[in-house]
């Protein structure tokens, strides 16, 4: 599995995921700059993702929602606030309303995702730091660990295909 370690800092209000992968760094930044292959492992594997609007830009929005298996749809946005490429980028994270507004009643994390090569091919670290330690909780209940952690399982069998 790709996962390799997460931790959750209630000091913090942090979840850290690491995760290595049998790819490069530019193969790692590809499939998130790419919407139609973000799709394929954005989400946990019965719910996926569907990207409205996604640009790797700075200043962008990107927009998805995640059907769950009885067809429900689950909006979310990311206002991306830096760009490094292909090191990995910074964003604002919103669970969001149909019209993809940030929703006001969950909570939102800024979160950092960076990509470093290595001897294997490249170490991905995933961090989402929320605005109190009541709010991690709150998404840790929804399942957020389980569903990001199965999420990014399914990048090394989509590199490799």
């Amino acid at each position: 599995m790709p996962v390799i370690e997460v931790t959750k800092d209630v000091g913090t209000h942090s979840i850290t995921i690491v995760a290595q992968f049998a790819a490069t760094v530019e193969r790692l930044w590809e499939l998130y700059a790419d919407p139609r292959q973000l799709e394929q492992v954005f989400g946990p594997p019965t719910y996926p993702a569907t990207f409205v609007e996604h640009e790797l830009t700075e200043g962008t929005t990107s927009k998805y929602f995640m059907t769950s298996p009885e067809g429900e749809k689950y909006p979310g946005l990311w206002r991306i606030t830096s760009v490094d490429r292909p090191n990995g980028f910074t964003f604002k994270d919103f669970f969001a309303t149909e019209n993809f507004e940030p929703a006001k009643d969950l909570p939102a994390s800024k979160c950092s995702y960076s990509f470093e090569p290595t001897a294997e091919g490249v170490r991905a670290t995933y961090v989402s730091v929320f605005t109190s330690a009541e709010a991690l909780q709150e998404v840790l209940d929804m399942g957020m660990e389980e569903g990001a952690t199965s999420s990014i399982n399914q990048i090394d069998a989509f590199l490799s295909a």
